[in-house]
């Protein structure tokens, strides 16, 4: 059987040291821990934006046919609330959006990157 050069042992060892030592595992943990919250947040906005598009699609709907049975019928005051319903639930969609992409912000922001200590 023959031996195994000191060398190559010290080399393994140094290598083992370098990337499973605690410090580089802890760290490289926390990186992969910011990346994936980076990950979630993004896609909490990128839900809130689809929210907000479908919410200002079915708001710009129903202003359409009430402002065409205004036109058709004259009567103004019965299709009235439809239109301020339809404002509303896109000022709602608007302030919804708005809190979601600031709480993402704020959740990474704060959320620990993986830097040394």
């Amino acid at each position: 059987m023959s031996q195994v050069n000191p060398l190559i042992i010290d080399v393994i060892q140094q290598t083992q040291t370098a990337t499973l030592g605690q410090g580089v595992v802890q760290v490289s943990g926390a990186g992969k821990a910011y990346q994936s919250v980076a990950q979630s947040t993004a896609l909490a906005v990128q839900d809130a934006t689809d929210a907000l598009r479908n919410v200002s699609t079915m708001a710009t709907t129903a202003a359409g046919v009430a402002l065409a049975q205004i036109l058709a019928t004259g009567d103004a005051k019965q299709y009235q609330p439809t239109l301020d319903s339809a404002q509303a639930i896109m000022t709602q969609a608007i302030a919804d959006f708005s809190a979601i992409g600031a709480a993402a912000g704020t959740i990474l922001q704060q959320f620990p990157a993986g830097q040394h200590s």
